[in-house]
Parts: C-alpha cells; sequence; structure tokens
C-alpha cells in the first residue's frame, strides 16, 4: 500500500511570524523576567549561530535550552560535559560487528553519538578536557562530522546550546579562542528580578511547565525563519557602520586581537534575526547596537595594559563609534 505524504507546513509570512511570536511568548513564561535573553536566543536561531550561555549554576541555563526544543519541536539530545568525556562518547563510533552468513565476518559499522539531533544541549562545556570541547568544532562549523574517513551530515536545522560555568570555578578548562569563535552569540542571564524570582517561588514545580510546552514551530518553519531573516535589507550605510566598529576593534591599543571578517558576518546576520523579530523589514543601527555585546565581546582579546575585561571592551567600542 503507498503511503501519503503529510502536506507540508505552512511558511507564508504572516503564518510564520505568529508562530514565531507564539514561541517566544511559551519560552517566556518558564524563563520568567528574562525577556531580552529569550530573544538573543531566538536571534541566534534565526541567525543559524550556536550560543554560548555563561553564568553561576542555577540561574535557568539548561532550563532555557530545554524550553527552546520543546517549543521548537526539535529533536534533543543533552551531554553533561566532565572532564573524562572522550569526543567518541558525543560523536560516536564505529563497531566491528558480524553479519551472519557472510563468509569474511562483518563490517564496520558506525552508530552514531548524541551530537546527531537538531538542538544539542553541551552542559558545562567548560568542565570537558580540550580535546573533547574540540570535537565539536567540525559539528558547528560544517554540519557534519568525519569518523574513519567517512562524513556523516547532520539533522538540520542544527543548534548547539552551550553552557559554561564561570572560569574562576574549580575544574574549568578554558575554551580556546578558536572554540569561542564557532559561537555566535554569548550571554549570560543572571539572577530573576524581584517579582519574577517570587513568582517563580510561588509556582508549582518547573518540571511541569516544561513537561506542558507545545510545539509551536517545526524544523521546516525554522529554516523558512532562517530564510526570511536573510533576505532582510541591508543598507550601504549599515555596513560601513558594521565595518567601522571592526576596525574600531583592531585599531584600538587596549585590544590585542580584533574582530574578525567572520565576526563581521555574524554581527550582521544577528542584526538580521533581530530586525525580524521586531517587525522591520530593513536592519537598522539599533539592530547592530542591541546585539554587539553579545557577538562581539567574546572574539575580543585584550592587551595585557586594558582597564576592562571583553565586556566593558565591547561596550567601550559601541559608546565610541559613531553611526555613519
Amino acid at each position: 500500500m503507498k503511503l501519503i505524504d503529510s502536506p507540508p507546513l505552512p511558511t507564508s509570512p504572516e503564518i510564520l511570524r505568529d508562530a514565531l511570536a507564539r514561541a517566544t511568548a511559551q519560552v517566556d513564561t518558564v524563563l520568567l523576567g528574562k525577556m531580552r535573553e529569550v530573544r538573543l536566543a531566538f536571534v541566534c536561531l534565526l541567525a543559524g549561530g550556536h550560543l554560548l550561555i555563561e553564568d553561576l549554576p542555577g540561574v535557568g541555563k539548561t532550563t532555557l535550552a530545554h524550553a527552546l526544543a520543546a517549543t521548537l519541536g526539535l529533536s534533543f539530545q543533552r551531554v553533561q560535559f566532565t572532564s573524562d568525556l572522550l569526543p567518541s562518547d558525543i560523536i560516536g563510533v564505529s563497531i566491528y560487528e558480524r553479519e551472519p552468513g557472510r563468509i569474511d565476518g562483518g563490517t564496520f559499522r558506525f552508530h552514531p553519538g548524541p551530537l546527531f539531533t537538531q538542538l544539542l544541549l553541551a552542559d558545562e562545556i567548560n568542565r570537558a578536557t580540550p580535546k573533547t570541547q574540540s570535537a565539536l568544532l567540525e559539528a558547528m562549523a560544517e554540519e557534519q562530522v568525519t569518523v574513519d574517513g567517512r562524513s556523516h551530515p547532520l539533522a538540520t536545522p542544527f543548534f548547539v546550546v552551550a553552557t559554561q560555568n564561570p572560569l574562576d570555578l574549580a575544574g574549568t578548562y578554558p575554551l580556546p579562542d578558536s572554540q569561542l569563535d564557532r559561537f555566535m552569540l554569548r550571554m549570560g542571564i543572571g539572577y530573576p528580578d524581584r517579582a519574577a524570582e517570587q513568582a517563580m517561588l510561588a509556582a508549582p514545580d518547573r518540571r511541569g511547565a516544561l513537561d506542558a510546552l507545545q510545539p509551536c514551530l517545526a524544523p521546516e518553519q525554522v529554516l523558512a525563519l532562517r530564510a526570511a531573516c536573510a533576505a532582510l535589507t541591508v543598507s550601504r550605510a549599515l555596513i560601513e557602520y558594521v565595518h567601522a566598529l571592526l576596525e574600531a576593534s583592531r585599531s584600538d591599543p587596549e585590544i590585542r586581537i580584533g574582530l574578525s571578517p567572520r565576526a563581521g558576518l555574524a554581527l550582521l546576520a544577528a542584526a538580521r534575526a533581530h530586525a525580524y523579530l521586531a517587525g522591520r523589514p530593513q536592519v537598522l543601527p539599533e539592530d547592530v547596537q542591541a546585539v554587539f555585546e553579545v557577538v562581539a565581546a567574546h572574539r575580543l582579546a585584550p592587551a595585557s595594559h586594558a582597564r576592562g575585561d571583553r565586556d566593558v571592551l565591547a561596550r567601550r567600542l559601541l559608546e565610541t563609534t559613531p553611526v555613519r
């Protein structure tokens, strides 16, 4: 009997915007009082990047990743990074398997690891050794992994949400710059405000709130939203403004390594997604300014005599570079 394919999901602009609005509103009900952080997470997703959340334990990093997966209808895997985690534990491994009836014995068969999903939560990524951290590089950049000389494509869309604890906590390994650069956005969550925390304390079990989440978007619609964001208009003047920010980072005496061309592309992609979430058909300087710090700060390398950390330097670049 011939199976009938299910009809494609509607991807008209109006339906997509309505579904996206419902998705962000639903995640807001789980991560109380963090509307800005929720929207930045959606900016990263729609821009086709990967998200790094750095904050203290217990402020909602893992909850945000769970809520995104449930709301977006994506397949989800969580990997708890530890010091003894091996690259094969997340990528997968080839195992020799005998096949009945074959004279030559059998063949090696690849068994995929948790990396083969659509939304991967890499929890406490800086507790793993650099060797295991680097196993994510090819997957995040190319959306494929290579094992025993063979490439294995990953599911689409592929979105990594990694969490890490501050580096002053015991048992952490700092991510190398090459790994940090693979994350489009790096942000914190912070403590909730007074009203949000009291509402959280008075609410029932938070696990029940996560279990009650319903998919508001499908993977095909996420891809359509990414295409819609990429199609937004960017003026020549805005490109000159972004380039001025890049040049300012390279000429600042307190910055040892400035922003690369890849950082400029990431900044434009994030600004497009921010403008789309705001309902605008074109990107404005306000969109660039809204995402600049979370896109640029982790890509800056302060000089030894710098008077501030990466976040301070990124904020100063934004304040001292005029809009053209």
